[in-house]
């Protein structure tokens, strides 16, 4: 096998003949029963040939492309040419070329600001979804610390002991469950004391009501002498 890339660029006029596309390109030769030296011989002598081939292939098909297209061309030209028999007798080497295909400078220099508008886009737009997902993230998070704190009196305060931000938000979301449990104390309490004034005693009715009032109570930091 014998590599053998062209040494110069090779210019082909894109759609409108305004602009140019540039072709790098690569000769691979390979053959059986033939020395290196030979092969390396053969594949100089044709390569002015191969390089005559290749420029009206590509010629042909790089005005079919906008200027802009470099990497479209690419892909159809290098399908164009895999499918090729250059050479009809199996005494020759056998040929296989590979192009790549770059926009003219110009073109290059005026798609600049569109890429660069467009990959500050999109990084603002990943930037977006990280913090929201960080966002989802810490809300399941909390919300769980949140739901095994509240069934522990005594872990309001060791939230405190954790960052600012959280001792806060945990002592808003306690204040606000607990608003609404002077209400049903005050319901409760009162069942047990009606019960009490009609002489009913130490009923099992009044003793479910008294044991769901102290419960209560006492899941909510509000005892009697709880601070």
């Amino acid at each position: 096998m014998y590599r053998l890339h062209a040494p110069e660029p090779i210019l082909v006029p894109a759609k409108g003949d305004a602009f140019d596309f540039r072709l790098r390109v690569m000769y691979v030769w390979t053959a059986e029963h033939m020395t290196y030296p030979e092969l390396q011989a053969r594949a100089q002598y044709h390569l002015p040939w191969a390089g005559g081939v290749l420029w009206e292939q590509a010629i042909d098909l790089a005005r079919q492309f906008e200027p802009h297209r470099a990497h479209d061309l690419e892909k159809a030209l290098n399908e164009r040419l895999a499918a090729r028999r250059w050479f009809p007798s199996d005494k020759l080497p056998r040929l296989t070329v590979r192009a790549w295909v770059s926009p003219d400078e110009r073109v290059r220099e005026l798609l600049q600001p569109y890429w660069t508008e467009r990959l500050g886009l999109e990084c603002q737009h990943e930037l977006q979804k990280l913090r929201a997902a960080h966002a989802v993230e810490l809300t399941r998070l909390w919300r769980a610390a949140l739901e095994s704190l509240e069934d522990v009196p005594v872990m309001a305060y060791a939230a405190q002991l954790t960052n600012e931000q959280f001792a806060e938000v945990f002592g808003r979301y306690v204040a606000e469950r607990r608003g609404t449990v002077p209400e049903l104390v005050d319901l409760l309490r009162e069942a047990v004391r009606g019960h009490n004034d009609l002489g009913l005693g130490p009923s099992e009715y009044t003793q479910a009501w008294d044991l769901a009032l102290r419960t209560y109570q006492q899941r909510h930091g509000l005892a009697p002498g709880a601070n």
